[in-house]
């Protein structure tokens, strides 16, 4: 068995291959070369954090079972620690031999930039330049990289729940890149004038509400995965086309589309489809500039299994990793 530490991942993982590794994943997923069940989320009363399991299945010439086990701890970030903490185990689809064990940590911060690098290249509008991120943790952060792997990016506002953390954040990335990024005060002052928004918070009211957003915008809502939490308000989720990476896990997990059908705003045919589904053309993606698109990610054991069958075989040809005897 093959271990893939954070660093490692990292290294092995940049941002521009696994938007195409996430394009190729999403893309199979659709075309029914892929299987999984809805996530399995375990909460133990009186603990700060949740268990969630996700295996999953990839068919074709080199088959795979993947299981992502994760811990989601929000309050680690306060003490400087990423929310989620885990491994992706890689299983050989044909005898089950356990393959690797890759750190999930990594692998979830990159992943999930670039399924949202995946919708915006395919939702946004092409001259889209002002970017918004509501949030300032590990996934602002690589959605700032993502984003402008595919959209020339001329301006980026930050804004936080607090204001210090977003001016961190900013200090940080700066350096990395030509355009101009400020942190702002509220997240109304991010989204106004925004081309592209990416709300990634652990909030559980919105963030983003519709009278502060323009025609023509899109939204990457990826920050909460329960069906009591929401990042954006019913009329934005109602006045929008909205994608999903997955319907069954929309219909089940997402809180900013489960709490605005509750209200009555709508119901399942409001997903107009998959994120995959655009990628192989049996769907439409964004029709007029003047619409208002939606990707809601949750975040799929597909995604993982890929970016880990990814890593796995780059590090076995640069002899990276720690290999351990299993028999």
């Amino acid at each position: 068995m093959l271990i893939l530490n954070y660093d490692e991942v990292k290294q092995l993982l940049p941002m521009h291959e696994c938007i195409d590794v996430m394009t190729d994943a999403l893309s199979a997923l659709a075309r029914g070369e892929a299987e999984m069940p809805l996530r399995t989320i375990f909460r133990p009363q009186d603990v700060r954090g949740v268990m969630a399991m996700m295996p999953s299945f990839r068919h074709g010439g080199a088959p795979l079972f993947g299981l992502k086990a994760i811990c989601v701890f929000p309050d680690n970030a306060a003490i400087g620690k990423d929310a989620h903490q885990g491994g992706v185990l890689l299983f050989s689809g044909e005898t089950g031999e356990l393959l690797a064990l890759v750190n999930a940590s990594a692998i979830t911060e990159i992943r999930t930039a670039a399924v949202s690098a995946v919708a915006t290249r395919v939702l946004a509008r092409e001259d889209a330049s002002e970017l918004a991120i509501i949030g300032a943790g590990v996934q602002a952060r690589s959605h700032l990289e993502a984003i402008a792997c595919v959209r020339p990016i001329k301006r980026a506002r930050i804004a936080a729940r607090r204001f210090e953390k977003a001016q961190l954040l900013v200090e940080e990335m700066h350096p990395k890149f030509e355009f101009e990024i400020a942190a702002v005060q509220t997240s109304e002052e991010a989204v106004r004038r925004a081309d592209i928004i990416v709300t990634a918070t652990t909030s559980f009211e919105p963030v983003v509400r519709r009278e502060w957003i323009s025609t023509g915008v899109h939204l990457n809502a990826v920050g909460t995965y329960s069906f009591k939490a929401r990042e954006l308000d019913t009329a934005t989720v109602a006045d929008a086309t909205l994608f999903v990476d997955r319907r069954e896990s929309a219909l089940n997990e997402a809180g900013d589309y489960v709490i605005a059908a509750a209200e009555g705003a709508f119901g399942p045919e409001h997903i107009r489809a998959e994120l995959g589904e655009v990628l192989i053309g049996s769907h439409p993606g964004r029709t007029s500039k003047g619409e208002i698109t939606v990707f809601k990610s949750l975040g799929l054991a597909i995604e993982d299994l890929a970016s880990a069958a990814h890593v796995y075989e780059k590090a076995k040809q640069q002899q990276v990793g720690s290999g351990v005897e299993l028999d």
